[in-house]
């Protein structure tokens, strides 16, 4: 409820266990934040407006009964427009956050979100932009923005790790609230927990605490061990390896020695061809003397014709055109299947006897990192969750995943394929 600091904004998430009371405290502060300033605006949502009105809803009500709030008398609710209004002129819209067009509009003074997890960082990204209401009164003192949301701990490392743990900023901050913190839950509660939970659940869904990443994940073993800060070397082979989805294109650039790979740079761009990559990795890298060896997707070489406008044949020409001369492709005449390539990436990660010999830069390679912390498999199987065309409507992050790793990983099967 209190903020211990003093910037203008307050980001806060509530991480906790089963009872651990996080839509209890969201909707008390939510009230608190409508009645301490006169006439501000409010936000409560969730990934569904099913979530908001069966969860969070019910618990604003209970709470207005309890503080000794009327209904027409000191509120009202407009069931229509899904808007709780107050007699002091604040005002608290609720709705679902699966499309963030439907807040864009919005000036608020704080934003509550339902089981933050669900959501993606395009929506905080969405919210955050919506803090702006420059509305105040002259009692409103030592106001805030505030965005403020409650959650199960993540399953993998998204927004809530990156932003509260990994590169948290000023004016964040992360709560975790175990569900033994709780002295009003029954004594048998977190007994009858304990024993019907293995050690992991327990951990995670009873005490708050984040989850095992590797778990479900396509990346297994990548540690810090494998993070560093590398550099570009130019009297050594510069590897650039390529997946050609338009939007994004996703390319890695690397080095390589007989036994490790070294990911030291990435290009990412949207709604690209590939000469618009091709242009910006000449750009980046204007040494023509130096040896590049191009490899990736074989299907981007089309060698059923022998069409001058394949992908690696305009990459052949741009390079002529400019004056790079020592270059070469390592492809092969088809693409393996994907786990092998998953297979062979794991195996450099970290191998069964311990040796790590795949390392990634920590600060250039955003979007490969991002994948190696977030690709799943779905549930129960070895088919990968690439996000649908509606998950990527409802948060255009989701359209990153995949294809870089697809870019990096035909580089590493390419030369430590595993027989």
């Amino acid at each position: 409820m209190e903020i211990p600091h003093n910037n203008e904004l307050d980001v806060a998430i509530y991480q906790g266990g089963y009872g651990s009371g996080k839509t209890w405290s969201g909707a008390l502060l939510g009230i608190m934040l409508a009645r301490k300033y006169p006439g501000c605006r409010g936000l409560v949502g969730a990934a569904t407006f099913t979530l908001v009105e069966r969860t969070t809803l019910v618990k604003y009500f209970e709470h207005l009964e309890a503080l000794g709030y009327e209904s027409g008398k000191h509120y009202k609710y407009n069931k229509t427009k899904h808007l709780l209004q107050f007699k002091n002129g604040s005002e608290i819209y609720f709705m679902d956050l699966q499309d963030p067009e439907k807040f864009k509009s919005m000036d608020l003074h704080w934003a509550e979100i339902e089981e933050a997890s669900q959501v993606g960082d395009s929506v905080i990204k969405g919210l955050l932009g919506r803090l702006r209401n420059t509305y105040r009164r002259p009692s409103w003192k030592n106001f805030r923005y505030r965005l403020f949301g409650h959650t199960n701990p993540q399953p993998n490392k998204d927004w809530i790790y990156e932003r509260f743990v990994e590169n948290k900023k000023d004016g964040y901050r992360l709560i975790i609230a175990p569900t033994t913190n709780n002295i009003h839950l029954p004594e048998h509660f977190v007994k009858e927990l304990e024993s019907a939970y293995d050690p992991e659940y327990f951990r995670i869904n009873v005490l708050g605490e984040f989850g095992d990443y590797n778990s479900g994940l396509v990346v297994k073993g990548f540690t810090d061990d494998n993070l560093k800060t590398l550099k570009y070397c130019p009297e050594v082979p510069l590897h650039l390896t390529c997946d050609f989805n338009v939007d994004p294109m996703m390319w890695c650039i690397a080095h390589r020695d007989d036994e490790s790979v070294y990911f030291i740079d990435e290009i990412v761009v949207e709604n690209a061809t590939t000469e618009v990559c091709m242009k910006e990795f000449m750009r980046r890298y204007p040494n023509k003397e130096q040896e590049i060896i191009i490899n990736g997707d074989a299907s981007g070489d089309n060698r059923s014709t022998q069409s001058e406008f394949t992908n690696y044949a305009i990459m052949r020409k741009l390079l002529r055109d400019n004056g790079y001369k020592n270059f070469k492709f390592h492809l092969r005449d088809y693409n393996p299947p994907i786990l092998n390539r998953i297979t062979a990436f794991n195996a450099r990660v970290r191998s069964a006897n311990g040796l790590v010999r795949l390392f990634v830069d920590k600060t250039k390679c955003k979007y490969l990192k991002k994948n190696i912390y977030n690709l799943k498999y779905k549930e129960g199987t070895t088919i990968i969750d690439a996000p649908t065309i509606n998950q990527i409507k409802q948060d255009r992050d989701k359209k990153f995943l995949l294809h870089i790793f697809d870019a990096a990983s035909y580089l590493v099967e390419y030369y430590w394929r595993i027989k």
